[in-house]
């Protein structure tokens, strides 16, 4: 995710991210920094897999940290944006995928808990691809195995969790 992109969410994705962010920046640090000590305690850090394991887990939460830090950032809070017939982010797309019909929720993955409907990113090939046009407007996409995928838009509705 790019650093200028704005993420749509709703208050309460962005409540849950925030508070996520919060015990990572804190509790979450703490406790890591205290295992990573324990283990130094071990002995020889070369041979100490309680050592590695240890700061391992700290690349991972850093990295979580630095990706809630951007995406609260960019983010638009508020609800869904009404449907006008074009695709945009945080609207529910049906549309034929390479012939099959899907109907899927376009906004950021961190929606998923309050949906059925899958997620698609924006920033992703097809979201990229179909952001913007209308009912009845038709692209193509490059799929991650190469092959070019079509996609037609059946209808655009408004979100509601």
């Amino acid at each position: 995710m790019s650093e200028t992109s704005v993420t749509w969410l709703t208050q309460e994705t962005f409540d849950r991210l925030k508070a996520e962010l919060d015990e990572l920046s804190t509790t979450g640090r703490e406790e890591i920094a205290a295992r990573i000590q324990e283990a130094r305690e071990d002995g020889d850090l070369k041979e100490n897999a309680g050592y590695h394991a240890a700061k391992d887990e700290q690349g991972k939460i850093e990295a979580r940290i630095r990706q809630l830090e951007i995406m609260l950032q960019s983010a638009q809070v508020g609800d869904a944006p009404e449907a006008s017939g074009v695709v945009e982010t945080g609207t529910v797309v049906t549309a034929k995928i390479a012939g099959r019909e899907s109907k899927f929720l376009l906004g950021s993955r961190e929606m998923a808990d309050q949906t059925e409907l899958r997620v698609y990113s924006g920033e992703s090939a097809m979201g990229a691809a179909i952001l913007g046009l209308k009912v009845g407007e038709k692209a193509s996409y490059e799929a991650p195995n190469g092959k070019t995928v079509e996609v037609e838009i059946v209808n655009v509705e408004t979100f509601t969790p």
